[in-house]
């Protein structure tokens, strides 16, 4: 089977993977139909994601369809729909032991530690495995795991109806985590330097939106907060003077929820964080979140049709990524396709 894999920093190659084959534990054959490109899977392309090792099949939004299930198997049936968990616990550890396996002493995530979705068949445990809405296609389903990390990022930061959040970042992040917020009803506030993603972030429901290239942005924030700040502040941006921004305009008493993955050094003040009694947050991956999100879909209390804004065949994975390089303003998210 062909397979795409970055072998260092730069260098993204079609190679040929055995197909495998199911076991015991990895009891479900799923035939990839879609898989996204996320922010990550640029910074292991780049070697600015400092989780990953080399070579590596990368891909951790993974949709498929059953195609031969195990004798063990419980509930799921050739022909399913399905989503695959990227994260892989022990099940043993002391954060495990206190029911935050996204953050195992032993993690393993598919597509950063272990080959991920970028091929063509996957061998995987059952219960890493969720059936999709059926009015969903391919393309939009990758969206599912964003959303999932949109739901543990708001559960990290504990957000309340009266609570104002400022969201930095309209991307594909930061739209899913407004996307979420806005089943509160808490206020927000979405800022980004790009105008048509801040009209794209108004448009899903975001009460005040601020250009952060601005000089007076900090000021808007103070207008738009009746002069104390937000009560929670999450950095879906995660450039050099994200989080220092977030700890800046977060009024007292309130939660920093950082997101980023570089190791590059960061400012920080801690009379800031130290004054205000801040609560500085990471929130990384999401823990056990994708039945919460798929219900939220069959409610209909998310919509994420026409949510991927281009597709390209996964054999074209590297024009994929060349158009990301380019920073077309068109670009909410890209799928690989499989068909």
């Amino acid at each position: 089977m062909k397979a795409i894999q970055i072998v260092k920093p730069g260098e993204l190659k079609i190679i040929d993977m055995v197909k495998p084959v199911i076991d015991e534990k990895n009891n479900i054959l799923v035939k990839m139909k879609a898989a996204g490109i996320c922010g990550s899977d640029v910074g292991i392309y780049h070697g600015t994601n400092a989780a990953a090792t080399y070579p590596r099949v990368i891909g951790h939004e993974m949709v498929g369809v059953v195609e031969e299930t195990g004798s063990n198997v419980r509930h799921l049936k050739v022909g399913d729909r399905v989503i695959i968990n990227q994260v892989v616990s022990c099940g043993h550890c002391y954060p495990c032991n206190h029911n935050r396996g996204n953050v195992c002493d032993n993690l393993q995530v598919r597509g950063v530690h272990i080959d991920g979705g970028y091929r063509e068949y996957m061998a995987v445990p059952e219960d890493d495995c969720y059936i999709l809405p059926s009015n969903l296609r391919d393309a939009d389903a990758v969206m599912i795991e964003p959303t999932t990390i949109a739901i543990q990022s708001l559960s990290r930061a504990k957000l309340e109806d009266d609570d104002m959040l400022f969201i930095i970042g309209c991307g594909a992040l930061g739209s899913s985590i407004l996307r979420m917020a806005r089943l509160s009803k808490a206020r927000i506030i979405s800022g980004d330097i790009v105008e048509d993603k801040l009209n794209q972030a108004k448009m899903l429901g975001a009460d005040y939106t601020i250009n952060l290239l601005d000089d007076n942005f900090e000021e808007k924030i103070r207008e738009y907060t009746c002069g104390r700040g937000p009560t929670v502040t999450i950095d879906a941006a995660c450039t050099k003077d994200s989080l220092m921004n977030a700890i800046k305009v977060t009024g007292n008493a309130g939660r920093v929820i950082t997101m980023g993955f570089s190791v590059n050094p960061t400012e920080v003040n801690q009379f800031l964080i130290t004054s205000k009694e801040l609560d500085v947050r990471g929130s990384r991956l999401q823990n056990r979140k994708f039945g919460e999100a798929i219900d939220l879909i069959k409610q209909g209390k998310i919509d994420l049709t026409d949510a991927v804004s281009h597709t390209f065949n996964f054999m074209d994975a590297q024009k994929a990524f060349d158009f990301i390089d380019s920073k077309d303003y068109s670009i909410k998210k890209i799928a690989l396709m499989f068909d």
